[in-house]
């Protein structure tokens, strides 16, 4: 338990580290000269000196090699890139059918954007396109670097993605009981992938990927599929199947079948030739 605990709260930190000073920023930006996104390019230099110090180039020298290794950001082979996006691709597009599937089985709460009639659109997108990556690299760092790393070294991957999939649900404050499938579900899409590679960078590319699907969906049509929406939902206890629920379904179970695959190729691919 004292890894576990170490852990998270090594995770957590990271994670609070990488974030607060984002949000404090782009909330300003929002407040103060609306009319130009300047906190973007504040952010990025922020980060930038965050990564390398993750990495293990700041202070003390001492710690610089476990820097390294709990970041776990090591090269990937070309041939492995490829079937790690593939296989996390085909996973977040599963996902997201059964995310349509449960909003019909049961009401998923809602997700919105505040009131930001007030702020140049062009400002709320570029804040919004600018976050996704921001998030991707900060909470890949956080929970698949340096929280399921020892985890998984000690009790083994499925305790790591449980205890990462959880603390990522409870680090989001839109958290609620009815969501932590699907928080699971995003930490063994990111958690396999990170643990198959040994490396977090596809994670953070997928993750990248995932949010800026999320980001864009929200922003034009004022509701996320990937989370929750914010309508009403048609339950099937209510009103019946129909033709778009059994079409989600198929293509749930297709994806499904197409991802697994897609992992067993990615762990072909990883492993050591002989």
């Amino acid at each position: 338990m004292a890894v576990v605990v170490r852990a998270v709260l090594l995770g957590l930190l990271v994670a609070m580290a990488g974030t607060i000073p984002r949000n404090l920023l782009f909330a300003a930006n929002l407040r103060f000269h609306a009319q130009v996104p300047w906190a973007i390019p504040l952010v990025a230099v922020y980060l930038w000196l965050f990564w390398r110090y993750l990495r293990g180039a700041g202070p003390p020298a001492s710690t610089a090699a476990l820097c390294r290794q709990s970041l776990r950001a090591q090269r990937v082979a070309g041939r492995v890139w490829a079937w790690a996006l593939l296989a996390g691709t085909l996973a977040i597009a599963a996902l997201v059918f059964a995310l349509k599937l449960a909003n019909r089985l049961f009401v998923l709460p809602a997700q919105t954007l505040p009131d930001l009639s007030q702020v140049p659109p062009l400002t709320v997108l570029s804040l919004l396109l600018a976050a996704a990556p921001i998030a991707g690299l900060v909470e890949e760092a956080a929970f698949r670097g340096y929280m399921q790393g020892p985890i998984e070294r000690s009790h083994g991957l499925l305790v790591a993605i449980l205890v990462t999939g959880t603390m990522f649900a409870v680090a989001h404050l839109d958290f609620t009981p009815a969501l932590w499938p699907y928080y699971v579900a995003v930490a063994a899409i990111y958690g396999v992938v990170t643990h198959l590679c040994r490396s977090i960078l596809p994670a953070i590319v997928l993750h990248t990927g995932g949010n800026l699907y999320s980001n864009l969906d929200l922003w034009l049509h004022g509701q996320a599929e990937w989370q929750a929406v914010s309508k009403p939902a048609e339950l099937i206890w209510q009103t019946g199947t129909d033709r778009a629920f059994w079409l989600s379904a198929a293509a749930f179970a297709a994806l499904t079948v197409a991802a697994v695959w897609a992992y067993f190729r990615l762990a072909a691919a990883t492993r050591p030739s002989r």
